[in-house]
């Protein structure tokens, strides 16, 4: 939505899809992740502590930075 234009800021896009702006703002961060982070996430190989709430904690937006923090989910 914000690709689109539909809506200017994600404080524009928490007001109008009715979130809060802290946990959208976070739950974008997600976006940042290395592709074969992700891979590995939707393929079920994460390690298991490796969930939402450890990455809503925050990660590098370095993709060599996340696979060195994340490397089990990377393998």
């Amino acid at each position: 939505m914000l690709d689109e234009g539909r809506y200017g800021s994600i404080t524009e896009l928490a007001a109008g899809e009715k979130l809060d702006r802290g946990y959208l703002g976070k739950i974008l961060m997600l976006t940042l992740l290395a592709p074969d982070i992700v891979e590995a996430i939707m393929k079920g190989r994460q390690p298991a502590e490796l969930g939402v709430h450890v990455l809503r904690e925050g990660f590098s937006v370095e993709w060599r930075e996340q696979r060195a923090m994340l490397a089990p989910a990377a393998s």
